[in-house]
């Protein structure tokens, strides 16, 4: 796949953002005191790389030092950092970033071995969550999960990886996420400093059905409520691996080269 193709490349992602804003009209519309979207500058990059850093740094402060800067995760033609902003003064409170395994093994592969249910599936990791401690923290931390499932619908994904460490983990447990490795409790991952976490998923297909049986609160949130505020961006490469090719064509442009007579 060339970098300049679109992520999306699933004619069932299409299908199902179609439907999504189809349904939007008819749903109860809520306006939120933020917005989140898709980074697509560097200057946007250094606003969720700032909320990253804190957020980490108030519960492992070693391994935020690492985060001080943006990664080279962030500019991968299979990544995207979603970025949410005060609409008062536009000030940066949440982000995350989503990679998908269109192009290359998840991070959590890195360390493991993923089981066979998950193998040729279409996979995304939501990776470096980062929330802003202020009073909007927890419909944040909503708005960036119902933005990531709205991505998986776009890209025609089957199952959402997700690695929590304690407590973090509960709270995915509470989305209906399943341990990946049932009883062997947390593993060490490297893309995450090497600290223990769980490791789980979340069927994409089923979502909506398995949230209605069983009566979650936040059917309403996710399902009923359609919020202008969130938007994920156009089916399109992200512009910061553009940014990133661009420089590496730069760089080739500045080697000093050889040739040889013939």
């Amino acid at each position: 796949m060339s970098l300049f193709d679109p992520v999306v490349s699933h004619p069932a992602g299409n299908s199902a953002r179609l439907a999504r804003e189809a349904r939007a009209a008819a749903r109860f519309i809520e306006r939120l005191p933020f917005t989140v979207r898709r980074v697509e500058t560097e200057a946007d990059l250094l606003k969720a790389v700032n909320i990253r850093h804190a957020a980490y740094a108030r519960h492992v402060p070693e391994f935020a030092r690492s985060l001080a800067l943006p990664e080279a995760a962030d500019y991968e033609d299979d990544s995207i950092v979603l970025l949410a902003e005060s609409k008062l003064d536009g000030t940066p409170i949440g982000s995350t970033r989503i990679r998908t395994n269109l192009h290359r093994p998840l991070g959590v592969e890195e360390s493991v071995a993923l089981p066979d249910w998950l193998q040729g599936r279409r996979l995304v990791e939501a990776t470096r969550l980062g929330i802003d401690e202020g009073r909007v923290g927890r419909v944040v931390k909503l708005a960036l999960i119902k933005a990531c499932f709205m991505y998986c619908e776009d890209n025609a994904i089957d199952y959402s990886v997700a690695t929590g460490r304690p407590p973090v983990d509960r709270q995915y447990e509470q989305l209906l996420f399943a341990d990946v490795f049932p009883g062997q409790g947390a593993i060490p991952l490297r893309h995450v400093g090497n600290l223990p976490h769980r490791v789980m998923a979340f069927e994409i297909g089923s979502f909506e059905q398995r949230y209605r049986d069983a009566g979650h609160p936040l059917v309403k949130f996710f399902f009923d409520t359609h919020h202008p505020d969130i938007d994920v961006g156009p089916a399109t490469p992200p512009l910061l691996a553009r940014i990133a090719y661009a420089r590496q064509i730069k760089n080739l442009a500045l080697q000093p080269r050889e040739f040889v007579a013939i």
